[in-house]
């Protein structure tokens, strides 16, 4: 066995010790949030556009396939039956304009549905499961959204899987409350991922102040030969490299994948949804979601449809307070701001946050870096913020790429500890797009380059060959004169002899 855990807990490199606010959000389990009058799906996955597969005044039903794409995209399903309003550009959460998306008017009454049919997760085939994880558009619920299956394809007779439920983000408490109230689900997922990578090892690592989620896992787990792990609560712990340092010692390679460490890596929210495509047939049409901060009434947690309007979940945890300044999707480090509650959640929504006026920092005006080395120490990713600041700036972009900007997390530690205010992060954001623009620029030019390139062969081959008819018919016509006057000597000579 490569990976031996248990024998020590190593450390990443910096984070942060933050206090933690779970716990107002964790007083009752979790309950179905209940359906909204129209639900909003988007089309776009990791920049890719999905197919719809219907078109507007269809009626749809819950489960039913409703988008899809030849690519990368995953398929998407109906949460709920109904009929398509519209087929067209909506405000979506992270996107400054409006991208393609599905709108669906919801029946009030009883609803109709669609699934698949149950598999026996330990006779069916190895690819019979990974297409059920595809048909039920199954993607990483920790925030990434890669498919499921993708990740889990060709990765056979893996040294470790770990399910992450290391919940760093502060407020943050969907996957604690989901292994609290139901850890034989989320157990269940973890066995069919285990039997879909043929791993050595399966853990499931949480923090180490979730004493009811280890009660809770520890009776599940027995006599499955998964494991329990502890891990210290400092935050980024949660995200996928700093989690396999941790338990490992070891640090996947800048470029690289947990997978080239014999590594794979899920969210607990992942592999229950896993289960229920498998067992269940049920695609992924819901997730569960923190509706916290002091800016909501009661907060909870709740088990919401795909596509609900932010405001209908707030509704649900009993309205706002009368302070509450800034809707937030996500946590406070890594969240982002909502223009409005309006906007719908998406698979990535994790988390609701309402925050009053003392929980914002005061804008202050950006101060010049004064190289206090702060955002080093506490960068998880061991990358030189500071440098990448100054060259980011100086819009020096391949000393930026050679800084290891892709390796950044955005876990916004940097920022977090930064003396003079500066809002690295952001910067780090505009330093990959430029990075990102760049690339496709150069790619732009080097097709370009190629095209004009293939032009320049084809007029040299059609001027040779335009040349060798030239130079044909030339010789045609030299021997043509050639055979004419041969007949003209001919004749004559023969006029002669019989004159």
């Amino acid at each position: 066995m490569k990976y031996e855990l248990g024998k020590r807990v190593w450390r990443f490199h910096g984070g942060l010790k933050l206090r933690h606010w779970k716990q107002i959000a964790l007083q009752a389990p979790p309950e179905f949030a209940g359906v909204p009058s129209s639900l909003t799906l988007s089309l776009v996955h990791r920049g890719r556009v999905s197919d719809p597969v219907v078109g507007e005044g269809d009626r749809v039903l819950q489960g039913q396939c409703i988008a899809q794409s030849i690519d990368s995209s995953p398929r998407i399903h109906a949460p709920w039956s109904g009929t398509v309003r519209t087929i067209r550009a909506q405000p979506l959460i992270g996107y400054q304009e409006p991208q393609p998306a599905i709108v669906i008017d919801t029946d009030e009454a009883d609803t109709e549905s669609v699934g698949m049919d149950a598999l026996d997760w330990q006779s069916a085939s190895r690819e019979a499961l990974l297409e059920r994880c595809s048909d039920a558009g199954i993607v990483g619920l920790g925030g990434a959204l890669f498919p499921t299956d993708r990740k889990l394809r060709g990765q056979q007779k893996i040294d470790l899987l770990i399910i992450n439920g290391a919940e760093c983000e502060p407020y943050i408490a969907c996957d604690e409350s989901l292994m609290r109230s139901d850890p034989e689900r989320v157990v269940l997922g973890s066995r069919i991922a285990a039997r879909l990578c043929e791993a050595a090892t399966t853990v499931i690592a949480i923090e180490d102040q979730m004493g009811a989620v280890q009660t809770g896992l520890s009776a599940a787990v027995k006599d499955t030969g998964i494991e329990v792990f502890k891990v210290p609560t400092i935050y980024p712990e949660g995200g996928e490299r700093q989690l396999i340092q941790v338990l490992t010692g070891e640090e996947v390679p800048s470029g690289g994948l947990p997978q080239d460490l014999g590594i794979v890596c899920l969210n607990v929210a992942t592999v229950a949804a896993l289960a229920d495509a498998v067992v269940e047939g049920r695609p992924l049409t819901r997730r569960t979601v923190t509706v916290t901060g002091h800016g909501v009434s009661h907060p909870l947690n709740v088990h919401a449809l795909i596509g609900t309007p932010a405001r209908f979940l707030i509704d649900k945890a009993g309205g706002y307070t009368e302070n509450v300044r800034r809707i937030v999707m996500g946590g406070p480090m890594m969240g982002v701001p909502l223009r409005d509650d309006d906007q719908c959640i998406s698979s990535a929504t994790n988390c609701l946050l309402a925050l009053v006026e003392s929980d914002i920092v005061r804008s202050v005006p950006e101060l010049p870096c004064i190289r206090c080395m702060e955002c080093v120490r506490v960068c998880p990713a061991q990358l030189m913020p500071q440098l990448l600041f100054t060259e980011i700036t100086n819009k020096n972009w391949e000393t930026v790429e050679g800084l290891s900007l892709a390796d950044c997390i955005e876990c916004g530690c940097c920022a977090y500890a930064c003396p003079s205010q500066i809002p690295l992060v952001d910067y780090y954001r505009h330093g990959k797009s430029a990075l990102r623009l760049r690339e496709l620029e150069s790619a732009r030019a080097d097709k370009a380059r190629k095209r004009h390139e293939a032009r320049d062969q084809r007029l040299a081959r059609e001027e040779q060959e335009a040349q060798r008819v030239l130079e044909r018919k030339e010789s045609m016509s030299k021997s043509d004169a050639i055979r004419a006057a041969v007949e003209r000597a001919k004749k004559k000579k023969q006029d002669s002899d019989e004159a």
